[in-house]
């Protein structure tokens, strides 16, 4: 922590139309208080490259961060220092908003040519990026890539949003709203709120086998990341958290209790006893609707065999039991996975399932859905409201959907 008072974000603003926004997010970051530390203040200092003063000036930075605007290596500084090793020193967090795909190239191979990518390489703060561009640019597999080598090596990525773009296409490539760019500051570098503390959670994660034989089964491709996420965000806001777990590769997050099961039978009956005691039913899994009649005792031969077949009967519909036992208080979230008429079915698992909120997604769409580290998705109310979750990651996309919960809870209909 670079002050006993202050937090200290290094705000990197480059060559966008959206740098315009820069001058509201600079307010809300000095309006955020660290729940954990109340007196302290944030301070954020301004790093403007040459092409960014073309979209906002340093008169106005300076002016609403309180502090003096960096722009040039070889600028004589306020005092004698070597710049981009005293900014990188004195971060706390490094955000570069917007972020156009120049400085992403640069990130992410190292490039410092000049101050904010020499910062950048000199910090050893977390790095928040959010970026703004045209959407073909945003696509482009090079881009792509240097995504990719940023979130390995741990950037955080805020947006971009789909919408209108300023050079008249539509797509992805919004800047975030000033808004939640610093919700995010706020969540992972200030401390969680703490409004889950005092309920207890309960979640499914991960697939099932339903077993032919000793060695074969049936099940899908879901590796409960979806699910691991929300059960980490939901114990850093205070919750009490019961993971029910199918077999996954993933470790079990600080805090969190897991029941380990592997079919669907077992996933139902630790779901519905552990859902009696839960103020939220979250079920993210992807259990097997159906399990074979029989299962053989030993391994099937293929030898001598022309042909196999296998009877099937439906699983339990573990979040239908669920719903149909719903207490009043207990809110229910059901996940929809979807290959085509993605509302259309969500909406009718909404209902079937006596839920409060569903979560689609289409886990035919690019960089979505099983094995992904990010999704996009819809949130769906029984009311007939709507919310479009943007492609993110699956741990921003769980605070999305926490913060959603936490605004059904505080709804008066307890």
């Amino acid at each position: 922590m670079s002050d006993s008072v202050r937090f200290t974000v290094v705000l990197g603003i480059t060559g966008s139309i959206a740098a315009y926004k820069s001058a509201d997010l600079v307010r809300k970051l000095r309006a955020l208080r660290d729940p954990r530390y109340p007196e302290r203040r944030i301070a954020v200092r301004a790093v403007l490259t040459d092409a960014g003063a073309h979209f906002i000036t340093p008169v106005t930075l300076q002016t609403l961060t309180g502090n003096p605007v960096s722009q040039g290596v070889f600028e004589p500084p306020e005092q004698w220092n070597i710049e981009h090793i005293a900014l990188a020193d004195d971060a706390d967090l490094l955000l570069i908003a917007p972020a156009t795909a120049n400085i992403l190239a640069k990130l992410a191979h190292g490039l410092a040519d000049d101050l904010l990518s020499s910062t950048a390489l000199a910090c050893t703060a977390p790095l928040l990026i959010a970026p703004a561009m045209n959407v073909h640019m945003w696509d482009h597999p090079a881009t792509q890539a240097n995504l990719r080598l940023l979130r390995e090596r741990g950037a955080i990525f805020i947006g971009p949003a789909d919408g209108e773009l300023a050079c008249g296409y539509a797509g992805r490539g919004r800047m975030s709203s000033p808004e939640e760019i610093a919700a995010a500051v706020a969540r992972y570098f200030l401390g969680h709120p703490r409004d889950f503390a005092g309920r207890h959670v309960l979640i499914t994660a991960g697939p099932t086998r339903e077993y032919l034989d000793p060695v074969r089964f049936l099940s899908n491709p879901s590796t409960g990341k979806m699910g691991y996420a929300l059960a980490a965000a939901a114990h850093a806001r205070g919750a009490t958290v019961t993971l029910v777990s199918g077999p996954v590769a993933l470790p079990v997050p600080p805090g969190v209790t897991v029941i380990p099961v592997t079919t669907a039978a077992e996933m139902a009956t630790a779901a519905l006893q552990a859902a009696e005691q839960a103020d939220v039913i979250i079920g993210a899994a992807a259990p097997a609707d159906f399990t074979p009649v029989h299962t053989a005792g030993q391994k099937i031969k293929k030898a001598d065999r022309a042909q196999l077949t296998v009877e099937l009967q439906p699983t339990t519909d573990i979040l239908a039991a669920i719903g149909r036992r719903k207490r009043p208080g207990q809110r229910i979230v059901a996940f929809a996975a979807e290959t085509e008429r993605l509302e259309e079915h969500a909406a009718e698992k909404l209902a079937r399932k006596n839920a409060d909120l569903i979560v689609a997604n289409d886990v035919t769409a690019p960089h979505a859905g099983f094995a992904a580290d990010t999704n996009r998705a819809v949130l769906l109310y029984p009311d007939g409201r709507r919310e479009e979750l943007p492609l993110q990651t699956k741990a921003e996309m769980a605070e999305r959907i926490w913060d959603a919960v936490r605004a059904m809870l505080g709804n008066g209909e307890e």
